[in-house]
């Protein structure tokens, strides 16, 4: 029964993690394709689901995330966010820019964590709660590196502030989470922030996993 429980646990998160890649929805018989699971076992895990808020069926009958989803996300950020500091304060003191922790909200990146050095003349306001394009900055093309198996740092400069440079580091090995670490600044940045941006990524992906 244990052993069954557990099947049914990780059938249902993935069939969440697939709708949770901001494609529009998907139908019954696409999630049984592209799970490899029956029809049956398909419609068994979305009546469980719907039941409890986590996912919905539109007027066309695809299946889409639902607003339970949006609970559990609301107070996971407060723990991401905790765990996240000690490694961006680390960075931020280093390196003299602002140092911040972004994940992916399907297509869009979301800021959820973000501290200031404290000992810079100048440096970017950068505000929690800020969202954007992952095809643009740093951070999200970070991001969009880790959907490709890419571990690296990944430079930008004015994406998406004009004069603003930008270092990101996926965070990596968390199957749950897709973000990343990065810096932003309107100086130059030394040679060895990409380095320590990937170090406070792996530093980050330890204290989570």
């Amino acid at each position: 029964m244990a052993a069954e429980s557990a099947q049914t646990l990780e059938r249902g998160l993935r069939l969440l993690r697939l709708l949770a890649d901001g494609k529009n929805g998907r139908t019954p018989t696409e999630l049984s394709a592209e799970l490899s699971l029956s029809r049956p076992v398909v419609y068994r895990l979305l009546t469980t689901l719907m039941n409890e808020g986590f996912v919905r069926r539109d007027a066309d009958g695809r299946v889409h995330l639902g607003f339970g989803v949006l609970v559990l996300a609301q107070a996971v950020q407060p723990l991401l966010r905790a765990a996240a500091m000690p490694a961006l304060r680390r960075l931020a003191e280093e390196v003299g820019a602002t140092a911040h922790l972004t994940v992916a909200e399907g297509d869009d990146g979301l800021a959820v964590a973000v501290v200031e050095p404290s000992w810079t003349d100048m440096h970017v306001a950068y505000r929690e709660g800020s969202r954007h394009s992952l095809a643009k900055g740093a951070a999200g093309r970070a991001i969009l590196g880790l959907r490709e198996g890419r571990d690296d740092y990944f430079v930008t400069e004015g994406q998406l502030q004009e004069g603003a440079r930008g270092v990101a580091a996926p965070v990596t090995g968390l199957s749950w989470l897709e973000a990343s670490v990065g810096v932003v600044t309107f100086g130059p940045l030394e040679v060895s922030t990409g380095p320590r941006v990937v170090a406070a990524a792996a530093e980050l992906a330890a204290a989570l996993g």
